[in-house]
């Protein structure tokens, strides 16, 4: 009877410190733009999230889906230049050109260009 009383009484604490776990756990961790000057003794890291370094306090590999960037920080549109993103324009397979390499641009020259430069 007694062993049992201590197996209920550990799984039900076991239920009550996994429902107080569960809200910290599940809430979202804000994201820093750039790692703070003042640590105060935390591990930071980075995920990268919209194109941009998102730092946060703890271990690295943190799911991206438990961090977020700021309201107005995510209100921002990120510029494909910024980004680093070129952007090509559509064009018409049917039109297309093979371009020919000048003399200069083929392989051969700067491989022999490259040799040179190395022998001086």
């Amino acid at each position: 009877m007694r062993r049992a009383l201590q197996s209920l009484a550990l799984t039900a604490c076991i239920a009550v410190l996994s429902l107080v776990e569960m809200p910290n756990a599940q809430a979202k961790q804000q994201c820093s733009a750039a790692i703070p000057s003042n640590r105060q003794g935390q591990w930071w890291s980075y995920r990268l999230i919209d194109g941009r370094k998102c730092w946060y306090a703890g271990k690295p590999m943190l799911s991206k889906s438990l961090l977020e960037w700021p309201r107005e920080a995510s209100a921002e549109p990120i510029s494909t230049e910024a980004a680093g993103i070129l952007l090509a324009k559509p064009s018409d397979p049917l039109d297309a050109q093979a371009a020919a390499l000048e003399d200069s641009d083929s392989f051969e020259a700067r491989w022999r260009a490259r040799i040179c430069a190395a022998c001086n």
